[in-house]
């Protein structure tokens, strides 16, 4: 998702700078727990695979402009289920401020808001994945409906947050009210095509791990907390 110009305006957009800043120093947080964990080198090569895959789903996939927002395929979840919470709320930052940079300058001034939807939700989907996955469940050993759940979750978060910004900016008035239900009605089918992607990705990596076991591979699969 990236919101539309105009979206929010003048010291409005203020708060965007607080809640990206907020959300930064979490993923900091993050990032740092995960480097203790697991090294500095291995946190740089998943925060990098991530950030390649996320300037991938943002710039290449098909995005459209709907409404206050895009509509796009994010798969925030599978990131944070395949790579970990901190490599994925970079690689969603970063990757975010890479096409911004480098293919579209005039989203630079909604990076804050844009940048708080993606990675606000996937702090929430870290808690939340917490309390209803045990501690070193490899990514292979999830079930499916377990990352349905988390997908659907993450998405919705991102869905309020859009809806949230375009409130804050223009109020209830009809075209905002109207605009926002434009959004909401084209997400509607990332809303139930992600997951899907998600489960195909599980699926994928169940079969291969099946393939594995079988002997027709012989190298190990390994999953990175």
């Amino acid at each position: 998702m990236h919101i539309e110009e105009g979206v929010v305006t003048g010291a409005k957009i203020l708060l965007s700078y607080g809640t990206a800043a907020a959300a930064g120093g979490y993923a900091l947080k993050l990032a740092w727990e995960a480097a203790r964990e697991k090294g500095l080198a291995s946190l740089a090569a998943r925060s990098a695979l991530a950030t390649g895959l996320v300037f991938s789903f943002f710039e290449i996939l098909p995005h459209y402009p709907v409404g206050v927002s895009e509509v796009h395929l994010i798969l925030g979840s599978t990131l944070f289920l395949i790579l970990g919470a901190a490599p994925a709320a970079i690689g969603l930052a970063l990757g975010l401020l890479v096409q911004g940079l480098f293919f579209a300058p005039f989203d630079l001034p909604q990076y804050g808001m844009n940048v708080t939807t993606l990675l606000v939700p996937l702090f929430g989907l870290t808690a939340l994945a917490h309390k209803v996955i045990p501690r070193e469940t490899a990514y292979v050993d999830l079930g499916y409906l377990q990352v349905l759940s988390l997908s659907v979750a993450y998405q919705g978060g991102v869905v309020a947050w859009v809806g949230f910004w375009a409130l804050y900016g223009h109020g209830f008035e009809a075209g905002n009210l109207a605009a926002i239900g434009s959004f909401g009605a084209a997400y509607m089918l990332v809303v139930l095509i992600e997951p899907l992607v998600d489960l195909a990705v599980l699926g994928a990596a169940k079969g291969a791990r099946g393939l594995a076991k079988s002997g027709l591979f012989t190298h190990r699969l390994h999953h990175a907390a």
